[in-house]
């Protein structure tokens, strides 16, 4: 999306592990998850004062009713969504993701999937990703942006509100 926008692209991971000078996966296992969340938290009051940019963030940054409120004041949220065995099998070889560094990874999916739906049902758009190649998912989305007219520079909802 960013390359289709033409604007930067920004992991919100990759900008908590900068700030914190280590991995996420090491912060969390010094620090905990909460003293994660308040550099998340951090993170995405930096990321969000910048413009022209589509932010990648962890499934975990919702948990913070501010940080979704935050990301939505500055643009379009979207939900990617797919089943719980696919993100198994996407996030399989990912050694970084504290939370999924367990033998039952399928049962942590699906209490995080149960804990997360309701702030996840607060994004603008809801995007199924399942058996969608990274580009589908762009173009499908790119679509919807501009059907929706989010693409024009509005907030449809929102009574003129900048959005994109």
């Amino acid at each position: 999306m960013a390359d289709r926008l033409g604007w930067s692209f920004c992991d919100l991971d990759s900008e908590v592990e900068q700030a914190i000078s280590m991995s996420i996966a090491d912060y969390f296992a010094q620090a905990g998850e909460t003293a994660f969340r308040d550099r998340e938290q951090e993170a995405v009051e930096r990321i969000c004062r910048r413009t022209g940019q589509v932010i990648a963030t962890g499934g975990g940054v919702v948990l913070r009713q501010r940080n979704l409120d935050r990301l939505k004041q500055a643009g379009v949220v979207v939900c990617l969504a797919a089943s719980e065995q696919t993100i198994v099998e996407r996030t399989a070889a990912d050694t970084g993701r504290p939370l999924l560094n367990r033998p039952d990874r399928l049962q942590v999916i699906r209490n995080l999937l149960a804990q997360r739906e309701p702030q996840y049902r607060q994004a603008d758009i809801r995007l199924d990703t399942e058996g969608r190649t990274a580009a589908a998912t762009a173009a499908e989305l790119w679509e919807i942006l501009r059907r929706e007219g989010w693409l024009d520079g509005n907030d449809p909802g929102q009574s003129g509100q900048q959005k994109l």
